[in-house]
């Protein structure tokens, strides 16, 4: 039935009950019964030959040295089948499939995590923020204390399992053990349920959580708050709340991990002469020194005038790139100043060689 030989040691023998159990189990062949006789031919085969005793009044005389049959008068011990329970519960949905353990299960269950979005302008993230979020949550009943059933009852034993936690129902020669439909594995009920939380021991409410926004967060920075989710049933301990932030853009800063840049305007005479700007930055404006003959696309570095690195010290840098601007209109004034400049200073208007176009593109961007 198994297919192995007289010689087959405990590993073959369990590899190949294992191979045929999952094959012919009643759960993967529904409305088949020739695959669930199969199924127990398969079971009382391995039950003989996992038994060494049976094993070897099998071997010395067939079946039989079984007592007429290795059925249940032959005292199948249900023990040989422990090492496939736990592969049956997580295949089919159900533990101590041929009578080992047998546990309750707890009815106290951990509350589920919550997420809460919270919006905010780019200067709260930079400099971070003491604010408030509105959480909906399932909290502990005050009349029960999270228990479920009335005030001054209890939970009784279920009649069902008479508090085991489960229920055997007798297949052939084996019986299989079910968690109880009635108290869902607990081995108790509520008869009496508090009627302010119809049972479930859990109330819904709206509350308001104080949350510190460190400086330095960034859009999509998740914040997670221990405990402070929604409170399990029957006294079960809380999840998490995670607050994910969302982060307005800046009018003209423009962040990248912890630096920010931003484009600053000048004019023909400042980038050729040299001259001294305010430049904006989140913390008031600096005094930034632009050198004579400054190239347009040109970017300065402002240290440490970036933004605050998380959970750490000191900040990232401010880089300032500098457009030149040419007026679009020229008085008659202006228009005489420039066509001086130009008589003083020709420029060849010849092709430039590639490799210096190369490098002002790359100049440009």
């Amino acid at each position: 039935m198994l297919g192995v030989s007289r010689t087959v040691t405990e590993i073959e023998l369990k590899s190949a009950y294992r191979k045929l159990a999952l094959q012919f189990h009643p759960d993967r062949n529904p409305n088949n019964p020739d695959a669930e006789e199969k199924f127990k031919e398969v079971s009382e085969a391995y039950a003989v030959l996992a038994d060494g005793d049976k094993r070897a009044a099998y071997d010395r005389y067939g079946h039989a040295g079984l007592g007429g049959g290795s059925g249940s008068s032959g005292g199948i011990d249900p023990t040989v089948f422990q090492d496939f329970s736990d592969i049956f519960g997580e295949f089919f949905g159900f533990g101590d499939m041929f009578g080992g353990g047998g546990r309750r299960q707890s009815r106290v269950q951990r509350g589920a995590d919550l997420r809460e979005d919270l919006t905010l302008e780019f200067e709260e993230a930079y400099f971070g923020k003491q604010t408030q979020v509105m959480v909906r949550r399932h909290e502990a009943c005050e009349d029960c204390r999270g228990s479920g059933a009335a005030p001054g009852k209890g939970p009784t034993t279920c009649r069902s399992c008479a508090g085991r936690g489960q229920v055997r129902y007798q297949q052939g020669f084996f019986s299989i053990a079910r968690t109880c439909p009635a108290c869902q594995g607990s081995g108790n009920v509520i008869t009496d349920p508090c009627l302010k939380c119809k049972g479930e021991g859990r109330i819904l409410r709206q509350r308001t959580v104080e949350a510190n926004v460190p400086a330095g967060v960034e859009d999509g920075t998740r914040i997670r708050f221990s405990g402070a989710g929604e409170v399990g049933q029957f006294g079960g301990p809380a999840g998490d709340l995670c607050v994910v932030l969302h982060v307005k853009e800046h009018p003209f800063f423009i962040r990248e991990g912890n630096d920010l840049h931003c484009v600053v305007p000048l004019s023909v005479p400042q980038a050729a002469m040299g001259a001294e700007i305010h430049v904006p930055t989140m913390d008031g404006e600096h005094v930034l020194k632009i050198p004579e003959g400054t190239q347009p696309g040109t970017a300065f570095r402002i240290r440490n005038k970036g933004v605050p690195i998380l959970n750490g010290h000191g900040k990232g840098d401010l880089y300032v790139e500098v457009r030149v601007q040419v007026p679009s209109k020229l008085n008659k004034r202006q228009k005489e100043l420039l066509q001086e400049l130009d008589a003083l200073s020709k420029v060849d208007n010849q092709p430039l060689l590639r490799s210096l176009l190369g490098k002002m593109k790359d100049m440009f961007g």
